[in-house]
């Protein structure tokens, strides 16, 4: 498993759909992976610091976890099946590790909530940056006291692939 950090995100031009590009942390090698927009959304709040008025699912999760004693210890994106990737988060509680199937999306959604490292198979990871370049600065975020879900969809919508930057956690 190589560590990777949640480098950018992007919009597929052909099929519109939201991709996340993980990046190896200390290396150039890249994962993207194609992300529903739910999660998108997530990620981007989250990555952003914008908070909603009431928890949204990936929140719940994070609460969930604390709430119940455990901690995140890791994700782990462990592999791809007929373009289908699967991740695993690492609880741990009492000492003892649970291993939770999850969606990478949902994972990484998590993972950034709780600060918990991401790593992703070897064999995942390319050489090649297929993912959208860097570009100029996206639209200004909705503001983050008062936005609502619909702001939130307008504002992804209207960005352009050369506008996600580079994400520094």
């Amino acid at each position: 498993m190589v560590e990777v950090v949640v480098a950018r995100m992007g919009v597929d031009s052909t099929s519109r759909a939201y991709v996340v590009i993980l990046q190896e942390k200390d290396g150039d090698r890249v994962l993207p992976i194609w992300i529903g927009q739910p999660e998108a959304e997530s990620i981007v709040m989250e990555m952003r610091h914008l908070r909603p008025s009431r928890p949204l699912t990936h929140d719940l999760c994070r609460s969930l976890i604390v709430g119940l004693g455990g901690t995140l210890r890791r994700v782990q994106v462990t592999r791809v099946e007929d373009n289908t990737y699967y991740a695993e988060l690492h609880i741990v509680r009492d000492g003892e590790l649970v291993q939770v199937d999850a969606r990478p999306s949902d994972s990484i959604a998590i993972a950034l909530r709780l600060q918990a490292p991401i790593f992703a198979a070897e064999e995942l990871l390319t050489d090649e940056d297929t993912a959208p370049e860097d570009g100029e600065a996206p639209p200004a975020p909705p503001d983050a006291s008062e936005f609502t879900a619909e702001q939130l969809k307008k504002y992804l919508e209207q960005l352009r692939p050369e506008d996600f930057g580079r994400f520094t956690p």
